[in-house]
Formats: C-alpha cells, sequence, structure tokens
C-alpha cells in the first residue's frame, strides 16, 4: 500500500526536476543569444562608426592649358576734335562712316568777335609801329645833337628809352595779333590723320563757346585699319603670357569666325582692385569687319610648364587656415596636407606643392575630416567581400 503511494510523488519529483532543467537551459540560451546579439551589435556600431572613404590619386598633366577672357576692342588712334575758338559752327563736310585724309576739313567755325579782335590787334600794331618809328628818329636827332652841346646827357637817355619802349610796345601788338591770327586758324576743323569719322555731335547754328565746361567733342576721328585689344588677366597666369603671344578672337555676333592678335605691351602691374594685369594686343582690321568699342572673347593658350599634379577639384578641402588634401597613409590613417593651388580649371585643380605622386587623396572628404581619423576605404571593402566565398 505505501509502495502504491510512493511512485506517484518520484514521479512527481522527476517530472519538476526535468521542468527546473529545461527552465535552466531556456534561461542560458536566453542569455547567450542576447550577449551573442551584444558582442554584434557593438562590432555593427564600432564598423559604422569609422568613415568609409574613396580614394583618388593624383594625375601628371604635362599638357598646354587655354586660358579664355573677355576683352575689348579699341581703335588704334582715336582723336577727339575740339573748337579752338567761339563762335556759331558755319558748316561741316563730313558725317559718321565718312572716310577722310590727313588734313581734309571737317567743318568751319564762324567768328563774328574775334574778326573783330583780329581788326582790333592789327590797328594796335599799326599804332605802335608809327609810334615806335617816331621815337627812334627823335632819339637819333637828340643823340646828334649831343655832339654840339645842344642838349643834356639826361636828355638823350630820355628819349633813347622812350625809343626803347615804343618798340617794346610794337613787340607785345605783334605778339598779341600773331595770337589771334593762330586762333583764328582753329577755325577750320581738320583731320589729324587718315582714318574714319566715328561720331559728330554739332550741327550748323551750334553755338561754340571756348572756355566753358567740358563738353563733347565735335568730331571723332578714328584709325580703325588696326585695333587695339585689351585682355585683364589674372594675376596668377600672367607670367605665362611672353612677348609674341598670339591669340585668338572671337566676336559676338560672328559665331565661327576667328581672328588673330599679336601681343605688343602689357602694364607691368596688378591692378589692386580687380588682381589683374592688363594686356594690349594688335589685331589687323583691313577690311572693317571689327568695331572699335566692341566686345570681343580671347583664348590663349598657356605654354607648358614643369609637370604639376593635377586633383580632383572635389578632393580640396578649404578652411579658415587655408586649403587642404586628406591623405590616408598606413593603418587607414588620415593626414592632412596644406596645397598650393597653381591653376583652377573647374573640375581640375593644377598643385604647385603639398603631395607627392603616390599620395592617396580622400575624394569628396567628410566636414569633420582630421589628423589621424581611421578610416575604411571603399574600393578594399568591395574586394575583400568579392573575394569570400
Amino acid at each position: 500500500m505505501s509502495s502504491d503511494r510512493s511512485a506517484p510523488r518520484r514521479t512527481l519529483r522527476r517530472g519538476g526536476l526535468v521542468l527546473v532543467i529545461i527552465a535552466a537551459v531556456i534561461v542560458a540560451y536566453g542569455l547567450t543569444t542576447r550577449a551573442k546579439e551584444g558582442r554584434e551589435l557593438k562590432e555593427w556600431t564600432d564598423e559604422q562608426a569609422v568613415p568609409t572613404v574613396t580614394l583618388v590619386s593624383p594625375t601628371t598633366d604635362t599638357s598646354t592649358g587655354t586660358l579664355e577672357l573677355p576683352a575689348r576692342l579699341e581703335a588704334f588712334a582715336r582723336a577727339p576734335i575740339y573748337a579752338r575758338a567761339s563762335g556759331y559752327l558755319k558748316s561741316w563736310k563730313v558725317d559718321i562712316g565718312t572716310q577722310v585724309k590727313t588734313g581734309q576739313e571737317l567743318g568751319e567755325i564762324e567768328t563774328p568777335d574775334l574778326d573783330q579782335q583780329l581788326l582790333q590787334a592789327k590797328a594796335d600794331v599799326a599804332s605802335a609801329k608809327v609810334n615806335a618809328e617816331l621815337a627812334g628818329t627823335t632819339a637819333k636827332r637828340w643823340q646828334s645833337m649831343l655832339n654840339t652841346d645842344s642838349v643834356s646827357r639826361q636828355e638823350v637817355d630820355e628819349r633813347m628809352g622812350d625809343h626803347a619802349a615804343k618798340q617794346a610796345i610794337l613787340q607785345a601788338a605783334q605778339a598779341n595779333l600773331d595770337r589771334i591770327q593762330a586762333t583764328k586758324g582753329f577755325t577750320r576743323l581738320v583731320a589729324p590723320f587718315d582714318g574714319v569719322v566715328t561720331a559728330r555731335s554739332t550741327d550748323i547754328g551750334a553755338l561754340i563757346n571756348v572756355g566753358s565746361a567740358a563738353g563733347l567733342p565735335l568730331f571723332v576721328v578714328s584709325d580703325i585699319r588696326k585695333l587695339r585689344l585689351y585682355v585683364s588677366v589674372p594675376q596668377n597666369y600672367a607670367s605665362s603670357i611672353g612677348k609674341g603671344t598670339v591669340a585668338k578672337v572671337s566676336i559676338p555676333g560672328q559665331p565661327g569666325k576667328t581672328y588673330t592678335a599679336t601681343l605688343v605691351a602689357s602694364s607691368q602691374s596688378v591692378d589692386i582692385s580687380s588682381g589683374t594685369t592688363l594686356f594690349q594686343f594688335l589685331v589687323p582690321n583691313p577690311d572693317g569687319e571689327l568695331l572699335p568699342g566692341g566686345f570681343a572673347r580671347v583664348s590663349l593658350d598657356l605654354p607648358a610648364n614643369t609637370p604639376s599634379l593635377s586633383i580632383p577639384a572635389s578632393a580640396l578641402i578649404v578652411r579658415q587656415d587655408g586649403l587642404h588634401v586628406a591623405i590616408v597613409g598606413a593603418n587607414n590613417q588620415v593626414s592632412l596636407k596644406e596645397v598650393v593651388i597653381a591653376r583652377d580649371l573647374g573640375k581640375t585643380i593644377q598643385l604647385s606643392s603639398g603631395i607627392n605622386a603616390d599620395d592617396k587623396l580622400v575624394d569628396s572628404p567628410p566636414d569633420d575630416i582630421s589628423d589621424g581619423l581611421i578610416v575604411r576605404v571603399a574600393d578594399a571593402e568591395t574586394k575583400s567581400e568579392a573575394g569570400r566565398p
């Protein structure tokens, strides 16, 4: 009877033990799984904390570059014609666009006031001449009487002085007459050289008042058989343009057509407001196709200098302390190097110093990149994943 009762108890104890063992296994498995997931999460977090970068290598560039700049055209010689005599415009002989020769009359000024001054000056000269002749005759007569002791030395000296004064008055009157006659010669407006009339700002009857505030010239004569081409070149490229440089010139409104310009001079200075040097070229214009005052586009071939290293513009780091690039060295550790730009070609930057040809640069570096930062190289990671079974 007692053995029958003890059997269910043993079975119950065994069942409880099995449940305890199962619970322990479940708890151990849960703890093990959670620890594994924690390790994996930590490893993933650490991996995500290391930035992934793409590397680029510098390239050596020895080719010649082309520099395109805006320019302006000016006449080889330009002469604004102003009036030197007051009056009214009597007539004009040429209009804009007229070809003129040296000395050809452009217009004539009528000067009634100046004509009266000229008549008065001639009368003053005639009067001074008569007075000087009379004073000279008197001086000679008194000089002859001095030998007979009829007059004193003082009286003779006075007559000689009066003659000298009259001579001086005659010379002054003659000089005034010459001045007015020279001014009268300016009533004819003439072309100073062969060229074309590019402006006329007066008409018949217009009042011309010399001595007032400077106004528009009456005519403008320009020599356009060849033109001056002015180009402002940035300081970085000024030293690359030497004497005899030939430029290709294109004009808006004339697509596909180019002209040749030859360098003749430079300003030999840098404009502090723009940081450029002014260069002057000459452009032949025998057919008059190019117009003075127009704008042009200039293409300059820059000579090949010593080989330089080029990098993508995206690899450049611009900060307050200067320009840098991020170089990945041993153990994928980053070091920042300061660089100096030689030429900015848009998508490509030519450097004059700062890096070596075998350096590996970070392309599009993150903003917070710094010295000593450990990175993961995207190309190397891709290759390692591709080699796994």
